[in-house]
């Protein structure tokens, strides 16, 4: 019997991990975080953002807003100025499309899914998005001026271009990318 060194043995098993498919849904990179505000600036919630091998996790999370169903979009610009957060620029649409989810020519990378607002004014979201990514490419939420998250007064109707008849922007978070522990 003939005894594998340590070297080889690390070899072979970096060799593995790099022929082995991720399944949907598993962690594969860097994550984000969110803190958003009110026109206030009191802290309303919170969003993390994870990639995964099928795209981009995205977890909301509020306390404090308005109940009812509120649009919830990605921004072009890592800039939330209150009380109307138009600093945050327009929604985040690197490939030139139209707005909404439902729209043929839709939607754009930071059209998400509308966030519902509770009777006790909290509400959660989590859905996943293969139009945005964490890492680098022409569709990452980290180019020369960063991206924000917006909450919207009013529902996202998915097919008004060019924001969905979403209403004012009633919270905002900076997103920033968190490093590796």
């Amino acid at each position: 019997m003939r005894l594998v060194g340590i070297g080889s043995v690390a070899a072979v098993a970096v060799g593995l991990a790099a022929c082995a498919v991720l399944p949907t849904g598993r962690t594969i990179g860097a994550t984000a975080t969110a803190e958003l505000h009110n026109a206030e600036g009191r802290t309303v919630g919170s969003a993390l953002l994870t990639q995964l091998n099928a795209g981009v996790r995205v977890v909301v999370e509020v306390r404090g807003l308005p109940p009812g169903a509120k649009a919830v979009h990605l921004h072009e610009v890592g800039r939330c100025e209150g009380p109307a957060f138009s600093s945050a620029g327009n929604h985040f649409n690197p490939e030139g499309r139209q707005h909404g989810l439902l729209n043929p020519r839709g939607p754009h990378a930071g059209d998400l899914p509308n966030l519902t607002i509770e009777a006790d004014s909290s509400g959660r979201l989590e859905t996943t998005t293969d139009r945005i990514t964490l890492g680098a490419g022409s569709t990452s939420l980290f180019d020369g001026d960063g991206s924000a998250l917006v909450v919207h007064g009013s529902p996202d109707d998915f097919m008004t271009d060019p924001t969905g008849n979403s209403g004012a922007r009633i919270a905002c978070g900076v997103i920033v990318k968190q490093e590796p522990q």
